[in-house]
Formats: C-alpha cells, sequence, structure tokens
C-alpha cells in the first residue's frame, strides 16, 4: 500500500488513538468497502455506520471510502472500528475520480463494494476495473434539486452503471419506483432494504422528560411540538414555524424544539426571532449527541418535509413513543400508519399543519394511543437488528455467488 494512501487513513475508534490496536483479520473474514459521497453528519453516513457496527469483526473486515472528503472533527467522534479513506481533496466542478477509487481498492482488496447515492456512483465503475468481486450500489434519498426528474445526463450514468452492478437497493418502495423510471432499469431488478432503529437507545424514558425540559428552559406545561434533522430546505421547517405561530395566536400553550443544524439555521432563527409569538417559545439546539433525550421531551414529532427518502429521524422519534406528524411524501407513507400512529398532510400546507396540532394538542389520550403504536411498529417493522440481518444476507449470498470463502 502506497505512502499517500497509507497518510489518508483514519483510525476511528472508540478507544484513545494511543491504545487502538489493529487486530489482524481472520483469513475467512469478507472484506467490505463502503462508499460513500462524504463523510459527515448526514443519515446516510449514520445508517452505515449502524450497518458497520452491527455485522462486527467476526465476518467482516470493513473500511469507508469518503469519495469528496470527511469532516475530521465528525471521523473522530465515531463509535466504530474501522478504518477510512479519502479519495482525495474535493475540487469544484464535475468530478469522476475512477482512478484513484480504483487504486483504494486494489490497496485494501475488498470482497464486496458497496456504494451509496449518486456521489459515489463511480465507485462502482471503479470496482469494475480493479477486478472486485462484487458490487453493489443502493439509494438512500432525495435531493431538492432532483424533485422533477434526474438530468439526461445523470439517468444515462444510472443506466449504465446500474448495468455493472451484482444489486441495486433503495430504502424504500417510493424510492425503487423512482429510480427505476429515472435509470430506465427494470424495477424488479432493484430489491429494498428498509433502514431500521435502535429501539434500546431510542426508548420512551419518561423520567427524564422533567430534567430535559428544565435543562432546555421550557416550562413543563407546554405541549413541546419538535423536529430532529439537517436544517436544509427540503426538511421545509419554516412550515412548522408558522404552524405553530397560528397556534400561539390562538392561544395554545405549546413550545417548538428543532434538534439540529444546517445552512438554514440562522433563516429559521431570525424567522422565529421575528414573531412576537415564536421567539420566546422557539428552542433551537443545535447539533446534539443528545437525541434521545431531546425527542422524550417532546409530546409530538413533526417531519415537514418537501420529500423524504426513509427518514432516520422520524423512525427514532417512533421508536420514543411519540405521535407522528409528516408529509405525505417518499418513504413516510410506508413508515407512518395514519390513523394509527400518525397524520399526515400535504407538503407545505401551513393550515393543514396547524389544523392536526390544534387536534393532538387538546387530545392527550390520542397522544399515548398514537405513540404507543408508533413504538410498537418500530419494534415489530423497522428494528435495528432486523435491518442488520437484511445487509448481512445480501453480503454472504452475493459473495457465495461468487465462490468467495476462506483464503490461503
Amino acid at each position: 500500500m502506497d505512502t499517500q494512501i497509507q497518510n489518508e487513513m483514519i483510525r476511528l475508534s472508540s478507544e484513545p488513538a494511543s491504545k487502538a490496536a489493529v487486530k489482524p483479520a481472520p483469513s475467512d473474514r469478507l472484506r467490505v468497502l463502503h462508499v460513500i459521497p462524504r463523510l459527515g453528519m448526514g443519515g446516510t453516513e449514520q445508517g452505515v455506520l449502524k450497518i458497520m457496527n452491527g455485522l462486527g469483526e467476526a465476518e467482516f473486515e470493513q473500511r469507508i471510502c469518503a469519495v469528496r472528503g470527511m469532516d475530521a472533527a465528525f471521523a473522530g467522534q465515531m463509535n466504530v472500528t474501522a478504518k477510512s479513506y479519502s479519495a482525495g481533496t474535493p475540487l469544484p466542478g464535475f468530478q469522476f475520480p475512477l482512478f484513484r477509487l480504483a487504486k483504494i481498492m486494489k490497496a485494501f482488496r475488498p470482497d464486496i463494494v458497496h456504494t451509496r447515492n449518486f456521489g459515489a456512483l463511480e465507485g462502482i465503475a471503479a470496482a469494475r476495473l480493479a477486478r472486485i468481486p462484487v458490487a453493489i450500489h443502493s439509494e438512500h434519498g432525495y435531493e431538492l434539486e432532483i424533485m422533477v426528474g434526474l438530468p439526461f445526463r445523470r439517468r444515462v450514468l444510472y443506466r449504465a452503471l446500474f448495468a455493472m452492478t451484482d444489486a441495486v437497493f433503495t430504502v424504500t418502495d417510493d424510492l425503487r419506483a423512482y429510480h427505476a423510471k429515472q435509470s430506465w432499469f427494470e424495477v424488479e431488478k432493484i430489491s429494498v432494504i428498509h433502514n431500521g432503529v435502535n429501539t434500546e437507545r431510542f426508548s420512551p424514558v419518561p423520567e427524564s422528560v422533567q430534567h430535559t425540559r428544565e435543562a432546555l428552559g421550557i416550562s413543563q406545561d407546554r405541549v413541546v411540538v419538535g423536529s430532529v434533522g439537517r436544517l436544509v430546505p427540503i426538511k421545509d421547517h419554516a412550515t412548522l414555524l408558522r404552524a405553530a405561530e397560528l397556534l400561539m395566536r390562538q392561544g395554545k400553550n405549546i413550545h417548538v424544539l428543532l434538534v439540529g443544524s444546517g445552512p438554514e439555521q440562522a433563516r429559521l432563527e431570525a424567522q422565529a426571532l421575528a414573531s412576537p409569538e415564536l421567539a420566546a417559545r422557539t428552542t433551537f439546539t443545535g447539533s446534539s449527541d443528545n437525541v434521545p433525550q431531546l425527542l422524550n421531551a417532546m409530546d409530538v414529532f413533526v417531519l415537514p418535509s418537501i420529500n423524504e427518502g426513509m427518514s432516520n429521524t422520524l423512525l427514532e422519534a417512533m421508536s420514543c413513543g411519540l405521535p407522528i406528524v409528516a408529509t405525505r411524501v417518499g418513504g413516510n407513507t410506508e413508515l407512518a400508519e395514519e390513523g394509527r400512529s400518525a397524520h399526515l398532510f400535504r407538503a407545505g400546507d401551513v393550515y393543514e399543519l396547524s389544523a392536526i396540532l390544534e387536534g393532538l394538542i387538546n387530545a392527550p389520550e390520542i397522544r399515548s394511543e398514537f405513540g404507543r403504536a408508533a413504538r410498537m411498529r418500530a419494534l415489530e417493522q423497522f428494528s435495528l437488528v432486523q435491518m442488520v440481518e437484511a445487509y448481512r444476507d445480501l453480503y454472504l449470498r452475493l459473495a457465495s455467488l461468487r465462490g468467495l470463502g476462506k483464503r490461503d
């Protein structure tokens, strides 16, 4: 392995760097290289870490390759024993670091390359160039700019590279249909593996509510309406703020709690400060390591996104036993059971959202009923254990088809 690639490795471990040690891999472990666009705080990256931790080290040796760089501060905090490669410093404009990726793959010698989302798509071609036995690609969400469809060049690229894979899958049926149509790829050749949630970490903890609210300066008698996620345009938190403002003007005793950071944070904070109602009844926490506690401090979880792939934060809220209010888009309709654990509304419709929230504010018994149903659905349909087992089965099945087994 050349010095340049060695220097790009980062040890990601829960142990201090001085104590972390690379254990020699048993000869029969499958090597998996997870290729992602960028290593940061997004849901896709978090999902990769869940998979890596869940699969463990008995059967697999795993690495992450960040095609367009990584957030070093975040990388150093990740609780996973792995190494990460960077395909180089990101440059402005169109990039296709095919040969750089192939060089990384030849250095690690994976059995399986698993690329995720458009920003890592060239990893499929690199895997074939490097003669990697198994290439997998998966799609995990939407971008605002592709809502009306993919540009022609992008559609052609998807079609060509999908044909090079051993498997393509998405995290929802909605994404499956979208990518089949956009890439002219047979829908029956795209499978679905749903995201999963750690139902032990994200669980109802009623005794933590008072302490968390006190720490945030939120009165105990207020109905807390909250959301967790990146503060980006496609999440449309502005609609939630406008709906809450309407309710506050009607005298409803509510508080808005927004957890997360992003490019929209300054604009959203300005929107709240400009409203006499919202200014004293809106809390922005920024990014937080205490998401389970913050979810438990909420009475209602709202996901106002313009579109969604499969929201991890929606799953986390369900697992914490919160009633769900979400837009009727993308994967939301596959996660939340309308009328049983959730109310769904049209994206951007402030008045419909306001009416739904008013009904829940006035009916604490319905909030409790919906919350119990949401928790049960997370346990039965979307547990982390189920997700990890689905990935394990996929990797082992494809490896077996390629005759991969013990090495000399």
